[in-house]
């Protein structure tokens, strides 16, 4: 008996558990219809000011990806301008590669007429010389036979001369 009396405590104990936070609950009153129609009114008034600041941060939004445009256009006319620079300096690099062309060559012309001037004057300075040259090798060849029996004829001398036989060895001639 005792064990079914604590079973009834247990069960009375339990169902008393499980009902207790159900006395938590409040109980609503029926809503009318028309604060059914109040309470939509407003929430169509919240949902219409969220959409207009959905719209307005979309806006925002777009202005900014303006914003970001201009910056990029910005930025590409600054690409274009140091592109410009840049050919700009293509072509003052051009006109100086030309311009170092045309002093190498000025400076190869100039030493070249130099060089073809020194040739020129040592020919001309020269040519006088040899004519004179010629002119000396062809008296010698024409007096060579006449020097050749002048060294007889001082040999014979030297026979007789000790002096001039003493000078003709000292130059290897007799």
């Amino acid at each position: 008996m005792k064990k079914r009396a604590i079973i009834m405590v247990a069960i009375l104990l339990f169902g008393w558990l499980t009902v207790w936070p159900a006395y938590g609950v409040e109980i609503a009153g029926r809503i009318s219809d028309r604060e059914i129609v109040e309470r939509l009114t407003r929430l169509e008034g919240s949902l219409k000011a969220i959409e207009q600041g959905q719209q307005a941060i979309l806006r925002e939004i777009d202005k900014r990806f303006e914003a970001v445009d201009k910056r990029f256009e910005a930025v590409d006319k600054r690409f274009e301008a140091v592109d410009k620079r840049f050919e700009t300096m293509d072509a003052r690099f051009g006109q100086m590669i030309d311009i170092m062309v045309g002093i190498i060559l000025a400076f190869a012309g100039i030493v070249a007429v130099t060089i073809i001037f020194a040739l020129w004057d040592r020919r001309t300075m020269i040519r006088p010389f040899e004519n004179k040259i010629k002119q000396v090798e062809e008296d010698i060849a024409h007096n060579r036979a006449k020097l050749g029996k002048f060294l007889e004829v001082l040999r014979s001398l030297a026979r007789t001369d000790d002096k001039l036989a003493e000078a003709l060895r000292s130059f290897s001639l007799m």
